[in-house]
């Protein structure tokens, strides 16, 4: 029922990648093989507190500093190479070492721009739009009106302009509601450069196709190696500090005991803990993926026993219960169901307590309220299946974005990066609601769109597609499947737009990255090929965690 559905098997030629951590190919299941000792170990590149190899260290450090002395050079101000370093740091995922000297060179940019933009070429003015919108600059999107001919249309001659096509691609991604000129602009880059760019920047994980910018990036002027060089390292360190966390997740998941207590649901620690791992970038904040993937764990299980383990008398008092959130009502359940409902209320009040400790408040009450949402979904869709009631697309996409559990995940995400303390309460969880509206709609969206069916359910889960075709008679399955690709297209824009909106504070661009990022992963995560198995996610997990290829020498 939710979003995050039981997906198909990985590939049955073997494990998803090499040791230490093995991911048991079997139906249904990915799974932490057993004896992960190789990520119990320490490592000696570790993170938040624990040492650093000494040479490994001071070379970080010094490349960090001669990149941070690049950024405030004044060879670099008013110039297109600063934008173009911007843009480098970025793709290659080390941009959150440097946010306050971002923020500088873009204010100086946005400061000094004149509306006619006289002297930026396609590509500039395309690289300038991008960077400033991504970071809460107002731009607005006629400044591209320079490139029309007197028909209203873009200039033949740009055609042969292929690296500003690729970046005017680039920058028409940023589109909201109401900017045609950025559609347009789509459209036209698109019939030239588009094979180039089926995964524009904006709508995708940085850390996924860092690697290929590594190698395919010179830089220009010198500061080419030190970047790459830093890039890395930053790689190498990602992976440590993963690895580390991959084998806690799972210490944590073997103990609750509840893989044995539900056989039949899903045990799949690597594939919680990738959600996280995508959406969290930054290797410092290891605290909030290791929490933020217990919650997203128990969305699966939770789904799970609405799915398979209840009936719609059990899973109702199931719900009342979660209501309750009080330890008193385990006498209300079934036995196996007493253990999950105390893990859940054990986890969550321990996540509370954690962000009380760090920030200074307690949202126990909004966590309890999303739990509460969640499984009130997760009933409405039990009894309409339970009793043969197909609701309309309408009905169905509503109830099924708050059962996709991105509501859980986007709050419980607010709390732990602390946003009510950075933003001094300027920015409530409410402000919030449109965004996640938008991830929900396209994980759910994307979710029904894969022709994967589950099992274990014997394809009786319902989609956005099978209702639109039955409320609309003569429609075909090939017709819903195109409005539920301009459906997704349209939450983008909803998606972007808040995203704008937030950013123009800046405290709470990590919030907002981190929404973006669980919306880029959503792709990967249901990309099925035609043997119902997941190709791009198996790549981007073994690219990500296990893929050496960069790694400095750890003696």
């Amino acid at each position: 029922m939710a979003v995050y559905k039981r997906s198909s098997s990985l590939p049955s030629h073997g494990d998803i990648r090499p040791s230490p951590v093995a991911c048991r190919a079997t139906p249904q299941k990915w799974t932490i093989l057993e004896g992960t000792s190789d990520l119990s170990k320490p490592h000696q590149i570790i993170l938040n507190g624990r040492c650093f190899k000494d040479e490994f260290s001071m070379e970080y450090e010094q490349k960090l500093k001669d990149v941070r002395e690049l950024l405030k050079s004044q060879k670099l101000e008013n110039q297109i190479e600063s934008l173009i370093l911007v843009d480098a740091i970025q793709r290659l995922g080390v941009d959150y070492h440097f946010q306050e000297e971002i923020k500088a060179i873009l204010r100086r940019h946005y400061i000094e721009a004149t509306t006619s933009f006289d002297g930026y070429t396609l590509h500039d003015l395309s690289l300038f739009f991008r960077l400033l919108r991504e970071h809460g600059f107002s731009i607005p999107a006629d400044i591209f009106n320079k490139f029309k001919g007197k028909d209203g249309v873009f200039e033949g001659k740009l055609k042969h302009d292929i690296r500003g096509l690729m970046e005017l691609y680039e920058a028409a991604q940023l589109v909201t509601d109401g900017e045609d000129i950025l559609d347009e602009a789509a459209k036209f880059s698109s019939q030239i450069v588009g094979n180039r760019l089926k995964h524009p920047y904006h709508k995708s994980i940085a850390r996924f196709t860092a690697k290929k910018y590594i190698r395919d990036f010179q830089g220009i002027n010198g500061w080419g190696k030190t970047l790459k060089e830093l890039a890395e390292m930053n790689i190498s360190m990602a992976q440590t500090a993963n690895h580390q966390e991959l084998a806690q997740i799972s210490k944590w998941w073997t103990d609750l005991g509840l893989a044995q207590e539900f056989k039949q649901a899903r045990n799949q620690p690597l594939k919680w803990y990738t959600w996280s791992m995508a959406s969290l970038s930054d290797p410092s904040m290891s605290e909030q993926r290791l929490e933020l993937t217990k919650s997203i764990t128990f969305i699966y299980i939770i789904d799970d026993i609405f799915d398979l383990y209840g009936t719609p008398e059990e899973l109702t008092v199931f719900t009342r219960a979660v209501h309750m959130w009080d330890y008193a009502a385990v006498h209300m359940l079934p036995k196996s169901w007493k253990m999950c409902y105390k893990a859940l209320l054990d986890t969550t009040n321990d996540i509370g307590n954690k962000i009380y400790k760090e920030h200074g408040y307690n949202p126990i009450d909004s966590l309890k309220s999303t739990w509460a949402s969640l499984c009130d979904a997760f009933l409405v869709e039990a009894k309409w299946f339970a009793s043969g009631h197909l609701p309309t697309s309408n009905e169905y996409l509503e109830n099924g974005k708050v059962s996709s559990g991105v509501h859980v995940v986007l709050v419980h995400l607010f709390f732990l990066l602390g946003i009510n303390r950075k933003t001094g309460g300027a920015v409530q969880v409410d402000d919030i609601s449109e965004l996640v509206s938008s991830v929900a709609a396209i994980l759910r969206l994307w979710d029904d769109f894969g022709s994967a069916k589950d099992e274990q359910q014997d394809g009786n889960d319902g989609s956005y597609i099978e209702c639109y075709v039955k409320e609309n008679p003569g429609s075909t399955i090939e017709i819903a499947r195109e409005r539920v690709i301009d459906m997704i297209s349209r939450e983008w824009k909803h998606l972007n737009k808040e995203c704008f909106r937030l950013n123009q504070n800046s405290s709470i661009s990590s919030f907002s990255k981190a929404s973006l990022n669980l919306a880029r992963m959503v792709p990967l995560m249901y990309s099925y090929d035609d043997n119902q198995q997941l190709p791009v996610l198996e790549e981007f997990i073994n690219s990500t965690l296990f893929d050496k290829t960069f790694l400095v020498h750890r003696p």
